[in-house]
């Protein structure tokens, strides 16, 4: 049975958490809470074990060492308040199924083994096409998308779950400007109303104005908490090293607090 639910109790809890594939570590040590209601940006190279930290801390990957709490209880008794919407290119685009098809996929969990969807699942699923704009391609072949709709019918379908936690592995990975913008007010929204979202994230410029907490990563935990005390080039400086070329221009966006605005940039 799920305990109630009260704003003291953080979203997610991490402890000595390690992942290693052939014994090697692909996270160390990794120790984090994360309050309710943020927007949160993992930032750190590639290779630096983003994606698998939070697909171990839903249970899709093992765990060497530690665990995780979300809303203070185990995994299993709470995993149907989590959704999950994975990187796009690991989807298989040509399974013969339409945009609704796939919204709807996120209804089941409510409905169980057995039951059929009903009008208010299928009204639920149509509302969050809307929220996110495809509600007019809900009878197209999802082979048929841009890679912008894609994502966009993958965000309906993690909507329609109507969880309280919400992982995303790369949602704005190549999208359009239009599609980014959309789906980032969507995310505010989604925080605004005490929801969880936690992104795997890579474009550094844009940290600042669209997460309010941010975990900074490189195997280990080099920082995390809230993006205007962490998201600093000393920080930025120990999590990506030598890889990070542009560091300093990066540093003086974040002092300058200069942004460029994206809306005006392709993607």
């Amino acid at each position: 049975m799920e305990k109630h639910i009260t704003p003291a109790h953080p979203a997610l809890e991490v402890h000595d958490l390690t992942v290693a594939f052939d014994r090697k570590p692909v996270l160390w040590n990794i120790d984090l809470t994360i309050p309710q209601g943020k927007l949160v940006g993992i930032i750190g190279p590639n290779g630096a074990g983003k994606s698998t930290l939070i697909k171990s801390v839903m249970g899709l990957l093992p765990l060497s060492s530690g665990y995780c709490k979300l809303y203070d209880q185990e995994l299993s008794a709470v995993r149907s308040r989590i959704s999950y919407v994975p990187q796009r290119e690991s989807v298989d685009w040509d399974f013969p199924v339409s945009v609704l098809d796939v919204v709807m996929m996120g209804r089941y969990g409510k409905l169980g083994l057995v039951k059929r969807p009903r009008k208010a699942d299928m009204d639920v699923a149509m509302d969050c096409l809307k929220k996110v704009g495809m509600e007019s391609f809900a009878n197209r072949q999802i082979a048929q998308l841009s890679g912008g709709q894609q994502q966009r019918t993958f965000l309906a379908r993690a909507l329609a779950q109507q969880a309280d936690i919400y992982f995303m592995d790369e949602p704005f990975a190549g999208v359009d400007a239009a599609t980014e913008k959309t789906i980032i007010q969507l995310l505010q929204s989604m925080t605004a109303a005490n929801k969880t979202v936690i992104v795997v994230h890579h474009d550094l410029q844009s940290v600042t104005s669209y997460f309010d907490w941010v975990i900074l990563l490189n195997t280990r935990l080099i920082a995390h908490g809230p993006t205007e005390t962490v998201f600093t080039q000393h920080n930025l400086q120990e999590t990506y090293g030598g890889k990070l070329t542009l560091l300093s221009d990066v540093g003086d966006l974040i002092r300058r607090e200069d942004f460029p605005n994206r809306e005006d940039k392709a993607v």
